[in-house]
């Protein structure tokens, strides 16, 4: 039987470090427009919308024809948001698409929900891809280690592992890009935030540190998370060269 895959967008308009980022223009439309057109094309979608805590932003995805539904603006990450989404909508796999990722493809998808078709007792998937000496050195880009079976170990902003001897370790950055099972979106609402989560401000090791394994899975397709007014010049100049 095919499983039923949600699409879900959680875009907040508040931001710290880029104020109203999810609505903040790249080639000419709204950044959660991007990311909404490019998940669009992802085949192993069944369904796929926006939720947010904004009337502006629903406005703005109705204006470009975006199905957008409102949420608390009380959840404290994205998790939560799709938590609330999926009390309402049914579905086998739900899948948490951050609105500042307007290089989204569909190959970030297929990947995320490919270990629940070959591992059913898959609870949760991310992806990883090899990071950069600069993106290993920064806090802002989180790394990730992973067992002999691909599940994650530990998600730090430090760079993991330490190479004590110098080997020359390959090192990954983690992809905030999610999948769930109900199940497992329904055990990390309903747990309290974890010491590891607090102490990295990481909240996929909440699901680690209550014993729920996440599958990781590597891309080489690279992503730029917008969280600054480079990254933003970044992405533009980027689709600029792929449209030229």
């Amino acid at each position: 039987m095919a499983l039923t895959v949600l699409g879900v967008i959680p875009a907040r308009l508040a931001s710290s470090r880029l104020p109203r980022k999810v609505l903040r223009e790249i080639a000419g439309k709204p950044m959660v427009v991007h990311v909404y057109e490019r998940a669009q094309a992802a085949r192993r979608l069944t369904d796929l919308l926006v939720a947010t805590d904004s009337d502006e932003v629903i406005d703005v995805c109705r204006s470009h024809h975006v199905p957008a539904v409102m949420t608390s603006p009380d959840h404290p990450s994205g998790t939560d948001r799709v938590w609330e989404v999926a009390q309402g909508r049914v579905a086998d796999i739900y899948v948490g698409i951050q609105g500042d990722e307007p290089l989204l493809t569909p190959g970030h998808i297929d990947l995320l929900v490919t270990p629940f078709i070959r591992r059913p007792e898959t609870q949760v998937t991310t992806l990883k891809i090899r990071a950069t000496p600069e993106e290993v050195a920064s806090p802002h880009s989180p790394k990730v280690v992973c067992d002999a079976l691909g599940q994650a170990l530990y998600f730090s902003r430090h760079p993991i592992p330490f190479d004590r001897d110098g080997r020359g370790v390959v090192h990954y950055k983690h992809i905030g890009l999610y999948a769930y099972h109900r199940h497992a979106l329904d055990a990390f609402h309903r747990m309290p935030p974890s010491t590891l989560e607090l102490t990295e401000g990481l909240e996929q090791l909440r699901f680690l540190e209550h014993g729920i394994p996440i599958v990781v899975s590597e891309t080489t397709e690279a992503q730029i998370g917008v969280d600054t007014e480079e990254d933003l010049r970044a992405v533009e100049a980027l689709l600029a060269r792929r449209s030229s």
